[in-house]
């Protein structure tokens, strides 16, 4: 948990000051990517923001109301992410770089004086994006070193398998964000740098209308893996087999009648077992076995935070 609030910390920071920067450079010129660019950037900040409340919020102890604890929140918060955030910033990304393409707006040519010195302002944009590039890459590897670490943990062999084995939607959303941002800002630059080269106003205004893309297709994919923590997954095959053979293979189990888990919060996972031991055992002796059983679990996964064995005699 403390390394995913990290992570967020260092991208709330890196963003918060990036959309200034470019809100700034869209005042200047008017160019139609940096404008795309500082809805994704405000759109990350929010992020950052809502996912702080969800790690805050999912650090409640359990209740009445909520046995299981409040982890499921920060699935919830993610998920209003994609949705509000994404969604809407590359909605309207991608509606303002078609409608410059349609109406051939682009940044409008000018300069700007600095301590002394007149600058076109198109090196504006491109000292934005440069340094909104070098902000990204350092909130990016802040997130892809949380997620390798456990992806070493877990023994998850690649990105592919880390994205559909993990509960860590907050550090899993961080890390995609980062590096969407990071695409974003290499088109947007790109895009701009073409367009004043050339005199075309196109590559600018295609660069905004694909950004909004980019967005759009974080906000669904971000939505697909929330749906499916927020419905209730139990943990990968591999590892529900792990648990399964554990408490089979226990000294007086003959059978294991009912096996199943869930994903109740980031790192949290609930396993129940209907369980049949051997003859002769009482409540004394069956209590120890089950409080034995529930070790092994947890040992073999420090995420195990719910264990019930219902023991079938």
């Amino acid at each position: 948990m403390a390394g995913s609030k990290s992570v967020v910390l260092a991208a709330l920071v890196a963003n918060g000051a990036i959309a200034v920067l470019k809100f700034g450079a869209f005042l200047l010129t008017g160019s139609p990517s940096m404008l795309s660019e500082t809805y994704h950037s405000i759109s990350d900040t929010g992020n950052q923001v809502f996912l702080l409340i969800g790690i805050r919020y999912s650090a409640k102890q359990p209740s009445r109301g909520h046995p299981f604890g409040y982890g499921k929140a920060q699935f919830f918060y993610s998920f209003l992410v994609s949705v509000l955030l994404f969604g809407i910033a590359g909605w309207e990304s991608l509606k303002h770089g078609y409608d410059a393409i349609r109406h051939g707006h682009q940044a409008t040519p000018g300069t700007v004086t600095m301590a002394g010195a007149t600058f076109d302002t198109v090196y504006v944009s491109v000292a934005v994006l440069l340094g909104a590039i070098a902000f990204e890459t350092y909130a990016f590897v802040k997130a892809n070193a949380e997620l390798r670490r456990q992806m070493e943990e877990y023994g998850w062999t690649n990105l592919v398998e880390a994205f559909r084995s993990t509960s860590d939607v907050t550090t899993l959303t961080a890390f995609t964000e980062d590096a969407i941002a990071l695409g974003g800002a290499a088109l947007a630059l790109v895009g701009i740098v073409l367009s004043r080269v050339t005199g075309n106003h196109i590559y600018d205004a295609v660069s905004a209308a694909l950004i909004g893309l980019l967005l759009m297709g974080f906000a669904l994919a971000l939505a697909w893996e929330n749906k499916r923590l927020l419905l209730g997954e139990s943990v990968p095959a591999d590892l529900g087999d792990d648990f399964e053979s554990l408490i089979r293979e226990h000294p007086g189990v003959t059978h294991v009648d009912r096996f199943r888990t869930m994903f109740v919060g980031p790192a949290e996972i609930l396993v129940t077992a209907d369980v049949s031991f051997g003859d002769g055992l009482d409540t004394t002796a069956l209590d120890e076995d089950i409080g034995r059983i529930e070790e092994k679990l947890r040992e073999r996964d420090d995420r195990v935070e719910f264990v019930y064995v219902e023991p079938e005699l």
